[in-house]
């Protein structure tokens, strides 16, 4: 052992020996601001400096194109980049939850505050699905009730946001925003029939204040990052081609 332990070592028995208590009894810090003006270290730089390389040429390999820029805010009740999403978590999410339960999801949910970034014009990249979608969400498959589901429809109605909505369920409210028709898969909605509904683990939580997907049957966590989703659909597509389309939609007078 070296003198440096050592002597520490006999310090350490020194205090836990004594009689006494020992008690931490006052803590001082110093607030240090960190701004432009903070100095590298230049052997931390010159250490991580490979690292960042390794991870900006990851993040900045093209995976996709888009011919198009897209924006949550290019729609209505539907937006080309929020339809892309729930297709793609439907896409990509479906066969892991269809290997694992023999059942199929029904359709999926998002919510529109969760797009955080646009899509632009030309080469989409990794960090592009980083810029869209920031958060650690998951993939949860919930089994609701079709009581649950219309539960979730009025929600829709009164949000009026163009929370993201995959193809296999239609919309239709009037002027004043009350539901007119709804069909999943192309049948309307029954009450006592079992669905299984893609969304991800901040809104089963109850984000965007979508309490209706509670209470349910069954839970399944998919251990699936929406971001994740997005980069390999993205990787499957040599060109995106979303649009605004007819899944939520408003009647005209």
């Amino acid at each position: 052992m070296s003198p440096k332990y050592a002597s520490l070592l006999v310090i350490l028995v020194f205090i836990f020996s004594c009689k006494e208590d020992v008690y931490l009894n006052k803590i001082e810090g110093k607030r240090l601001e960190i701004n432009e003006d903070l100095a590298s270290d230049s052997a931390i730089e010159t250490y991580i400096e490979p690292y960042r390389q390794n991870v900006n040429r990851n993040l900045d390999s093209v995976i996709s194109y888009a011919p198009e820029t897209y924006s949550k805010k290019d729609g209505n009740l539907n937006t080309a980049i929020g339809n892309l999403m729930a297709d793609a978590v439907f896409s990509e999410a479906n066969p892991v939850f269809n290997k694992r339960t023999g059942q199929n999801i029904d359709f999926v949910i998002l919510n529109h505050g969760g797009i955080r970034s646009i899509i632009p014009k030309g080469n989409i990249t990794t960090r592009t699905a980083y810029n869209v979608m920031p958060f650690e969400n998951s993939v949860v498959v919930v089994k609701l009730k079709g009581k649950q589901i219309n539960q979730m429809l009025t929600y829709l109605s009164k949000a009026k946001r163009a929370h993201p909505l995959s193809n296999q369920i239609k919309i239709e409210v009037d002027a004043n925003y009350n539901v007119i028709s709804a069909t999943i898969s192309d049948q309307e909605v029954l009450e006592d029939k079992t669905y299984y509904i893609a969304t991800n683990d901040y809104l089963y939580n109850g984000g965007d204040r979508m309490t209706f997907f509670h209470p349910n049957d069954s839970l399944y966590v998919l251990d699936y990052k929406i971001r994740n989703v997005l980069i390999d659909y993205f990787k499957k597509k040599d060109t995106i081609r979303p649009i605004i389309d007819n899944r939520f939609t408003q009647k005209p007078n």
